[in-house]
């Protein structure tokens, strides 16, 4: 009976991907499925309410196309206080503009989402590239979609054309057009990391920040 009812909930996998985008989302390409899982007296804590494998999936809201989920596999938690997906082997997600144009790509060793809170934690080598081609690294990362927020308070660098960031603490609108760093600890030339670069001498924090008054990025320096 419990197999029965576990196999009949992985079956429907596809369709809970939705809650962790809006509630009018739709998957239009599905997951794989995987194995169920058997529901015996087991710890639901540490015991998965089912999982799936290879998961490559088309996730869209209003009938717009919005993200593509692609981890080799999903843990769900159900039978907890606190609801939550996992991602441990890695996960790679895209999202999209109206007009299907990949707005940004973010890739991480693992992750977990909590489904009541809205909230990602991505963890590991976290690597975000936004529309304009900026590249943003840290070890740990959150993202609150119902605060429509990204933030660490991990060391992060970031990768712009005309230069490169690193820091301590960081905040973000979700699209990352908009974006604070905390504590400066550095601000490079564009090609101070490529291979052969050396380091130029870092400008001063605050006058970096003067001369791009109308640039979208704010560098608070609370040091």
């Amino acid at each position: 009976m419990h197999s029965s009812s576990a196999t009949s909930r992985l079956r429907l996998l596809p369709l809970l991907c939705l809650a962790a985008f809006a509630g009018t989302a739709t998957v239009v390409t599905g997951c794989k499925e995987g194995d169920p899982v058997g529901m015996g007296d087991v710890d639901a804590a540490h015991t998965p309410t089912m999982l799936t494998r290879d998961v490559e999936t088309l996730i869209s809201d209003s009938g717009i196309m919005r993200y593509r989920i692609v981890t080799p596999i999903w843990y769900v938690y159900d039978e907890v206080d606190e609801p939550y997906w996992r991602f441990p082997e890695g996960l790679d997600l895209d999202r999209y503009d109206n007009f299907f144009r990949r707005e940004a790509s973010v890739r991480a060793d693992s992750a977990l989402y909590l489904k009541n809170k809205q909230l990602w934690r991505l963890d590991g080598n976290v690597s975000i590239t936004n529309v304009m081609g900026e590249k943003f690294l840290t070890n740990q990362l959150f993202w609150d979609q119902r605060m429509k927020k990204i933030y660490s308070d991990s060391f992060i660098h970031i990768e712009r054309p005309d230069k490169v960031l690193e820091g301590y603490g960081f905040d973000s609108n979700e699209q990352l057009t908009r974006y604070t760093v905390r504590n400066v600890s550095g601000i490079f030339p564009a090609g101070a990391f490529r291979p052969g670069a050396k380091k130029a001498d870092a400008p001063s924090p605050a006058s970096d920040a003067e001369q791009n008054d109308n640039d979208s990025t704010k560098i608070a320096d609370t040091k």
